[in-house]
């Protein structure tokens, strides 16, 4: 038996549509599969988790006592002196020693299964969607050269500047890119 993703209403949601200027032209309707699914507040956290773990860079590092420089030679005989008995300079226990069980260079990333993924994502929109933090233009900004300031002022226009913003653009244009990377908390 195939398993059905849970809907909390059979409605679709709707969302607004805006024209380049911030004004609202239309509505438009989404599909309740992907925006009206329930929303999986645990496996959200779970990926988070994974994705914050692969953006680790995970290279802190410390030098054990093989690893320090010097302590190649005996500091004194090993009986008769009334001393403890020691190998190395470098030993842990002394000061300028080696660090036991430090830090070693190492990949905290890890994967998840692509169901699982899918699954948070379609959860993801939902909660956008819940929220009315979804919006939708009529057509995509036509970029002639790479200017900063006309996507600023687009963002403005939608009351989105500043803000975090994802902007999903349907084509690939050099301008927009160019546009776009220079406008903190805003990713194309």
């Amino acid at each position: 038996a195939k398993k059905e993703t849970k809907i909390d209403n059979s409605e679709a949601p709707v969302v607004d549509v805006y024209s380049l200027l911030g004004k609202k032209v239309d509505k438009f309707k989404l599909d309740p599969d992907v925006f009206n699914a329930k929303v999986n507040k645990p496996l959200l956290h779970e990926i988070i988790q994974m994705y914050r773990a692969n953006s680790r860079q995970g290279n802190a590092a410390t030098k054990t006592k093989g690893l320090v420089r010097g302590g190649g030679k005996k500091p004194w005989r090993q009986k008769g002196t009334g001393r403890a008995r020691s190998g190395s300079i470098r030993s842990p226990l002394w000061r300028h020693g080696g660090t036991i069980f430090g830090p070693v260079p190492r990949d905290f990333g890890y994967d998840m299964p692509k169901k699982t993924k899918r699954i948070a994502l379609i959860s993801s929109l939902s909660a956008k969607s819940k929220d009315s933090e979804i919006l939708i233009l009529e057509k995509d900004p036509e970029m002639k050269q790479p200017k900063t300031a006309d996507v600023a002022k687009l963002m403005g226009s939608l009351k989105a500047y500043r803000e975090k913003v994802l902007f999903l653009y349907a084509s690939e244009n050099e301008n927009m890119v160019k546009s776009c990377r220079n406008i903190r908390n805003m990713t194309l």
